[in-house]
């Protein structure tokens, strides 16, 4: 039994830092009703209608930049048309600076005024689109159907503005092109004052004279991550048939089309995303794609749709691109918000991560949120607690009569057993109600771990002195050498170094298991700890710090109380 109980504690400890890679690959979100559909608009008009504002919230009062009538061009109007300078057209409002290129009608750049690159004041503002993804963004055209001159169009963008400010009401910006076969594409843009979300529409114009069979194509590019992540989802992502699927890196090759009833489409970073959320459609496709092994592809593919001549077809979407703000994503709709996912403990780490923003409100510093919320965790738990302490607190007047049996019957195991399952019975103990609390606190611990990871609240959030991002490891001072276990930055880890010192002291406090070969090894858990947490962030070692502080508290209270 004593070897048993010892097994069993070390299982659990290393549970925390060896079993989350497998936990956390859980992708799986609870299944949702969709959302009302966005309209897919099909009719016949005339070339040079003038495209209108949609999507599933119109805005009343839409300035739109004035775009030129389509019309069948010659061959020699095409080659002028792609050979002209491509004009860049910046966006911006108090969210965003958007630059759009005519080539592609693509965005080129995106940026987010709230945000910086790192946490230092001064680092530049958050770019969300690679400056070396060249073709830019939010590509359209069609699945099957060539059309000769697209990949290196040039768009017309009539007579809009080189910046255009979206302060006061929404603006809308559209850009045209015609292939040689007459086969128009139209691209709007419509910018909203107060809203990191875009509508976008895409209209396919047929004038070549002869009926189209094809699906409609939407990409969203962006380059691959050049570092694998641990902490939390980088890759292409999709939510589709009630699910949301991540599809990491590595198994892009084998897990390159999806279809079905698809939502949204996104590719993400560990703190943002771009996304688009796609018409509503029974059998919509998603398709990756790399390209050079450093671009990637998420392509929507829209239903096979049929377009007669003189006749058009037109698909709305809603872009996202900015912060995996809970909040933010809950308020767009269309279940963006399951992009923000925390594995198999998710029930757990949302409401915590609500609860920490609500403490924020009140006191706007995340490090005190964490102390708070970790106090208020561990008074829920704070009965489960004394019920285990109260035990080990038996367990450790047992230790004299324990010994004495493993003295005297030394060398057989299977009497030592008996005779310990004899004690327990004579003094009602159980010897495994100690580990109880570290059985609850594993869910807890997983929870909080991938929440204090993800959580964008907490990126370059500081807590006080040195310790300015609790989404990164504490290091006070700056080595310019390695440290064997240590990831950079190089420095001291403070409180890396006090929470393996209270881990200790918490060990001490309990009754020792097995002989003395075994208690040694028990002893030499903090140290192990203590190596492990050197590169968690900062918010996750504080958060284990103040719970070893209480539950030491509540250790030392509970052996006083029943010495």
């Amino acid at each position: 039994m004593e070897t048993g109980r010892m097994v069993l504690a070390i299982a659990l400890s290393f549970l925390v830092f060896i079993v989350w890679e497998f936990l956390f690959v859980d992708k799986e979100a609870m299944r949702q009703p969709p959302p009302q559909t966005t309209q897919t608009q099909k009719a016949k008009a005339p070339a040079g209608e003038k495209s209108a504002v949609s999507g599933s919230k119109k805005n009343a009062a839409v300035e739109e930049t004035a775009a030129p009538k389509a019309a069948v061009l010659t061959e020699a109007q095409i080659a002028a048309q792609n050979s002209r300078p491509a004009r860049m057209i910046t966006v911006e409002n108090p969210f965003y600076t958007c630059a759009l290129s005519e080539k592609g009608a693509a965005i080129k750049s995106f940026v987010l005024k709230k945000y910086r690159e790192k946490a230092d004041p001064k680092s530049p503002l958050k770019q969300i689109i690679s400056p070396t993804l060249e073709r830019g963004t939010l590509l359209a055209g069609l699945e099957s159907h060539h059309l000769k001159g697209l990949s290196e169009a040039v768009f017309n963008s009539g007579d809009a503005a080189e910046k255009i400010d979206v302060s006061g009401s929404a603006r809308k910006l559209v850009f045209t092109w015609t292939a040689p076969d007459g086969i128009t594409i139209e691209k709007s843009y419509t910018f909203q004052p107060d809203s990191y979300l875009i509508k976008m529409q895409v209209r396919i114009r047929n004038q070549s004279g002869r009926e189209i069979k094809d699906r409609i194509y939407l990409s969203l590019l962006n380059t691959l991550p050049t570092k694998h992540n641990r902490y939390g989802f980088e890759g292409p992502s999709a939510y589709i048939n009630g699910k949301l699927e991540q599809i990491p890196i590595k198994k892009i090759k084998e897990k390159n089309k999806l279809s079905g009833h698809l939502q949204w489409l996104a590719i993400e970073s560990q703190y943002f995303m771009s996304s688009v959320i796609v018409p509503q459609a029974p059998e919509a496709g998603m398709q990756l794609i790399l390209h050079d092994k450093s671009i990637l592809e998420n392509r929507y593919l829209s239903p096979e749709v049929t377009i007669a001549p003189a006749g058009m077809h037109t698909l709305d979407f809603d872009v996202f691109l900015g912060p995996k703000r809970l909040s933010l994503l809950k308020s767009i709709g269309g279940n963006l918000d399951k992009a923000v996912n925390f594995g198999m403990f998710d029930f757990i780490a949302k409401p915590c991560l609500w609860l920490m923003n609500f403490i924020y409100r009140f006191i706007p510093n995340y490090g005190v949120a964490i102390i708070f919320l970790t106090i208020l965790t561990k008074v829920l738990l704070w009965p489960l607690g004394n019920k285990s302490y109260k035990s080990m607190s038996e367990m450790k007047k047992l230790q004299p009569l324990m010994a004495e049996i493993r003295e005297k019957y030394k060398g057989d195991k299977k009497k030592i057993n008996e005779e310990m399952m004899a004690l327990y019975k004579t003094y009602k103990i159980n010897p495994m109600g100690g580990c109880l609390p570290m059985i609850v606190q594993i869910p807890v611990f997983f929870a909080l771990y991938r929440m204090l990871y993800q959580a964008i609240e907490l990126r370059h959030a500081p807590f006080f002195l040195w310790i300015n991002d609790l989404s990164a490891p504490d290091r006070l001072f700056r080595f310019n050498f390695s440290i064997p276990f240590m990831e950079p930055p190089y420095g001291i880890p403070v409180l890396t170094i006090i929470m393996g010192a209270t881990m200790f002291l918490q060990q001490k406090m309990s009754p020792p298991m097995g002989d003395a070969t075994q208690a040694k090894m028990m002893m030499l858990m903090p140290v192990v700890f203590t190596f492990i947490f050197i590169n968690f962030s900062s918010g996750l070692v504080l958060y284990w710090l103040v719970n070893n502080i209480l539950s030491i508290a509540q250790q030392y209270y509970v052996q006083k109380k029943y010495a």
